[in-house]
């Protein structure tokens, strides 16, 4: 017991919080209660998983007590292939165990903006676009197109996705940072080497975001007529939202529902996620400062993509790499992940 999951703790937090979730007082806050049914149904994931581990392991080790007695081949084959998948399993849930900070149980929202260099770094963002999709795609996390828009020539010049499913936040945190691409371009006539750049940002959804009050002096609102593909998928009305907030700057846009009134809503909600964003990242600088710690800033390096001379992404900071470009590129970054997680722990 004890280390990275403890379960004897966890069956005593689950106590706890069915209790909670019992007293009839606790309905009258929908989100509160929402988000206390979601913990309970994690953690009883989570218990149900060990002792099904435990279990494998335990038939496993009979198995092993029998070849000892009578050999037989194929169960002996039989039994190394469980163990393995035994060992994948466990592997898989230390990783999940680390992921216990706190907003990593959240929705999040995931955007991508490419950096100078025009087409080129527009055509990155929109291949990063496609590598995130094609992870919660194989992930089993479910993504919203929030708001995008397209290059003058190719690819995109933002992106914003709303993204759930259980801890995506914990994962996907790990992709903060500005990711560089190296590769032979397809928009340069004399086939020379380019580099680009896109910073990719992931924010936790919080369930405090209701706190967060903001005057109607200190936002512009604009609405205009959503873009889209053409035919059907051109907006005929002004349901196209932008809100800038005019003390911090920001700017948010919400174009994928046809109402107005729920574009509003959207852009409000994400809004008020960022400016809680400021609040939780300035209390952690605080923090840091006192402890002495030093922050990896959005804006600095993270992972090289290098398509030419040769194949290789690797993270600067965990030093993860592989060799095969084109499978990171269709979503396969799990690994990448695995290594962030077990940097920061």
């Amino acid at each position: 017991m004890g280390g990275h999951f403890d379960v004897l703790e966890k069956k005593s937090e689950l106590e706890s919080l069915e209790k909670e979730l019992n007293d009839p007082s606790v309905w009258e806050d929908a989100k509160k209660a929402n988000d206390i049914s979601l913990k309970v149904s994690n953690i009883k994931k989570e218990i149900d998983e060990y002792y099904a581990i435990v279990d494998s392991i335990k038939s496993n080790l009979e198995i092993l007590d029998l070849l000892k007695v009578e050999e037989d081949l194929e169960l002996l084959e039989n039994s190394r292939t469980e163990f393995k998948e035994i060992e994948g399993r466990i592997k898989e849930y230390e990783v999940r165990s680390l992921l216990d900070g706190e907003f990593d149980s959240t929705n999040c929202y995931l955007e991508i903006h490419p950096g100078a260099g025009g087409t080129e770094s527009c055509d990155w963002a929109n291949m990063l676009l496609r590598m995130y999709t094609m992870f919660c795609d194989k992930f089993g996390f479910k993504y919203q197109i929030i708001d995008k828009q397209n290059g003058d020539e190719a690819g995109i010049k933002s992106v914003m996705l709303y993204i759930t499913g259980d801890h995506c936040y914990g994962y996907l945190k790990s992709e903060i940072g500005v990711h560089r691409l190296v590769r032979i371009s397809p928009f340069n006539a004399a086939g020379k080497r380019q580099t680009s750049f896109a910073a990719v940002n992931v924010t936790p959804e919080f369930a405090r975001v209701g706190d967060i009050e903001i005057k109607d002096e200190d936002v512009r609102i604009d609405v205009y007529r959503s873009s889209g593909c053409g035919g059907q998928g051109v907006n005929t009305t002004d349901s196209a939202v932008r809100i800038t907030h005019i003390p911090s700057g920001i700017v948010v846009t919400v174009q994928n529902e046809r109402s107005q009134l729920k574009n509003k809503e959207i852009a409000f909600n994400i809004l008020k996620n960022k400016l809680y964003s400021i609040e939780v990242e300035k209390r952690n600088s605080e923090i840091n400062a006192l402890k002495g710690n030093a922050n990896i800033n959005f804006g600095s390096q993270i992972r090289n993509y290098v398509l030419e001379p040769y194949s290789l992404v690797k993270d600067v900071r965990t030093e993860c790499e592989s060799n095969n470009p084109s499978k990171v590129l269709d979503g396969e970054i799990y690994p990448f992940i695995e290594a962030y997680l077990r940097m920061k722990r």
